[in-house]
């Protein structure tokens, strides 16, 4: 039999009948890690008997009744350092059937999304951009919220910082210091115009900002008071003038 060889020969060795045959190195085994295996969120991970959940209440003008959105967690690697809280099933509830059909169907579709794992937080930023053609509402604290479906999101957001997956951005001690300074200049001129028997703006719904304040474009409240001639925000500090 002939064969053709087509790479350069470095070297040779006759090989003789009574000869064995070389077994060729095999790969050293990579040592196994002394901890245990770390459980990602992922499609395969079953569901235990008892998950850990919390109940948020909304309580929408559109809505005749309120709507109990309950999230459940399941708790990967627990007793252990990586222990964590990963969402894994949502449920909506409410007297009101009109909206039956949908609500069921997001419940269904995020709770799969909840499932498949990753970086789940996409579905906040998603459903608070969602906008009712009839128009939003004020919730209470003057927040203003564009649909139901925005509200379900910032109940989700919530949900997600409890857990540790949203991170709040940090208030650093001069910014918190200026928003109190600025409250506490607006009530002292609030002061001043009861005294003086001008007319004060009256209260917001829950004594939270003034009823005259306009909505906030940073923090999407009604805060938004003129004081100096700037309009500024009461709940977070910001200024048009800087």
């Amino acid at each position: 039999m002939t064969i053709k060889i087509e790479k350069k020969i470095k070297g040779y060795q006759v090989v003789k009948p009574d000869d064995k045959p070389v077994e060729t190195p095999k790969a050293a085994a990579k040592p196994k890690s002394a901890g245990a295996e770390v459980i990602q969120m992922h499609e395969s991970v079953e569901r235990p008997e008892v998950l850990v959940g919390s109940t948020y209440k909304i309580k929408s003008p559109l809505f005749e009744h309120a709507l109990y959105v309950t999230i459940n967690d399941i708790v990967l690697n627990q007793g252990t350092p990586h222990e964590q809280r990963r969402p894994f099933e949502i449920f909506i509830n409410s007297k009101n059937m009109d909206h039956f059909q949908w609500i069921v169907a997001l419940t269904r579709i995020m709770s799969a999304v909840f499932r498949k794992g990753g970086d789940v937080t996409f579905l906040v930023e998603e459903m608070k951009a969602v906008f009712d053609p009839r128009g939003g509402y004020f919730k209470a604290g003057g927040v203003y919220m564009p649909s139901i479906v925005a509200e379900i999101g910032s109940v989700i957001e919530q949900h997600l910082k409890l857990i540790g997956m949203i991170k709040d951005p940090d208030i650093s001690d001069s910014q918190r210091a200026l928003m109190e300074e600025k409250r506490a200049a607006y009530e002292a001129g609030q002061k001043t115009a009861e005294d003086t028997d001008m007319p004060a703006a009256e209260s917001a719904e829950g004594g939270a900002f003034p009823a005259s304040a306009s909505l906030c474009s940073k923090c999407n409240t009604k805060a938004l008071v003129l004081m100096d001639n700037c309009q500024t925000c009461l709940n977070c500090g910001y200024s048009k003038c800087g």
